[in-house]
């Protein structure tokens, strides 16, 4: 099928898709929407960038355009969760295009947003909810809302939901839903718990993948340069300044690691901004759009942005710390190569990164091209600090062969606390352990 119409969409979600310039379906909307029409559970796996929000958000508009009145007050016929509020910002946009010109209601909820005005707007009963699992919950408890009627459930970027810990919350949500729903899970990666969920939330689902689960967009060109852990920034700086005025992602491992890299680069004449946990949604919000815009060059953000940021204007992502999860690796890079464009992404890998760096290029299943430095020796490895940890007294690592033998280095202050882990208003308090766990086109 080549085109919406032939997907036997609603002809006022069609014309408004024209209007908006999508034509032609992307190969995961052409597999999951009829599933959806018909009814079906489903299960979607879909790498980053590949139009997953249409794939679910047509089908559930065109079902919910024949129901043909307004909800209740409180009421939510149908519930979309996903893990970040810059995730629910893209999923929200893109269903306000959709739904241009239609009577269908779509309201957002994200913590770091006043719960007040948003019990307000949920006392006139929504059609479509899109929210973050934590807010959802404080206004569930508040009886702001109620799900008793709710038909359709989505779960955006499982895998990440499960990775940030809120595998506890969707417990808790479930138990507000009718069991008699229809329910659709998305996800990037298919790791066991991913597996694990489907079977707990889904009947009989079908299941669509249109490539394989970890795999990066083709269109990005990739490479890693492994340098001292206290190299990053000049290295970075010369990356950027190769590059002037075009858009580049920068990430990094924590919320204050993060925001000093971004003063730094201030300093050094960039323009740059910076999104992570520590910043409030206004805040939030306001940085995104200034990126978006071309007021800022340069957005240092950590991984709660790295599945919520749809810029097609993104040319170069750069990996400052390796992830912690080597599928976040996957996700980061496909901030770039947007909508058919082409994209590049380095990694810096400093000696204490060779493990996430090899988990990365077995996701992969293939090596990342080296354009600078030699791979570090794993006893080089063993005795560097970890990105996001106390630098005073920090050695420089050596290529292989060349470090110093264990026990010469500086010993670590003590009495310093380890870095916060990224999280966000968000995110539930108790993280969920698992080690293991990325839209515009036409989404």
């Amino acid at each position: 099928m080549s085109t919406f119409d032939a997907l036997g969409l609603s002809p006022k979600l069609t014309k408004g898709l024209e209007k908006a310039g999508y034509t032609t379906p992307t190969p995961i909307q052409t597999q999951a929407i009829p599933h959806i029409m018909q009814g079906r559970d489903l299960m979607g796996l879909a790498q980053t960038g590949t139009g997953k929000t249409a794939a679910f958000g047509l089908p559930l508009l065109h079902r919910l355009l024949d129901i043909g009145h307004p909800p209740g007050p409180r009421n939510v016929r149908a519930l979309i969760l996903a893990p970040t509020r810059e995730l629910v910002s893209q999923i929200s946009d893109n269903l306000e295009v959709f739904t241009k010109g239609t009577p269908v209601k779509v309201v957002t909820i994200t913590g770091g947003a006043s719960i007040f005005r948003q019990s307000e707007k949920l006392a006139r009963g929504a059609d479509v909810l899109v929210a973050t699992p934590g807010r959802l919950i404080d206004l569930l408890d508040r009886n702001a809302l109620t799900l008793e009627m709710t038909g359709y459930l989505v779960l955006d970027e499982a895998d990440q939901m499960l990775d940030m810990g809120f595998i506890h919350a969707l417990k808790k949500i479930a138990k507000h839903l009718p069991m008699k729903r229809q329910t659709l899970l998305f996800s990037a990666t298919m790791p066991k718990l991913i597996e694990d969920l489907a079977q707990t939330y889904l009947r009989d689902p079908i299941k669509v993948q249109v490539a394989p689960p970890g795999k990066p967009i083709e269109k990005i060109v990739q490479g890693v340069h492994f340098t001292p852990q206290g190299d990053k920034a000049k290295l970075l700086e010369t990356y950027l300044k190769q590059h002037p005025g075009e858009m580049a992602l920068v990430f990094g491992r924590t919320k204050h690691g993060s925001e000093k890299l971004m003063k730094l680069l201030v300093s050094w004449g960039f323009k740059a901004g910076s999104i992570h946990g520590n910043k409030s949604q206004n805040q939030r919000e306001r940085t995104l759009n200034e990126f978006r815009d071309g007021t800022l060059d340069v957005l240092v953000a950590t991984d709660v942005a790295a599945r919520g940021i749809d810029i097609s204007g993104v040319r170069h992502v750069y990996n400052y710390d390796m992830p912690n999860v080597p599928e976040n690796y996957v996700h980061r890079i496909g901030r770039t190569a947007r909508a058919g464009a082409e994209g590049k992404a380095v990694a810096f890998c400093a000696p204490a990164e060779m493990d996430e760096f090899k988990a990365v290029e077995k996701l992969l299943k293939q090596p990342i091209p080296v354009l600078g430095g030699a791979p570090w020796a794993m006893d080089a490895g063993a005795a560097a600090p970890r990105p996001g940890q106390n630098r005073g007294g920090q050695g420089r690592g050596k290529p292989m062969g060349q470090g110093k033998p264990a026990g010469q280095g500086k010993p670590k202050p003590q009495g310093q606390k380890p870095a916060r882990p990224e999280g966000g208003t968000d995110a539930p308090r108790k993280a969920f352990r698992p080690r293991r766990s990325g839209n515009r086109s036409a989404a």
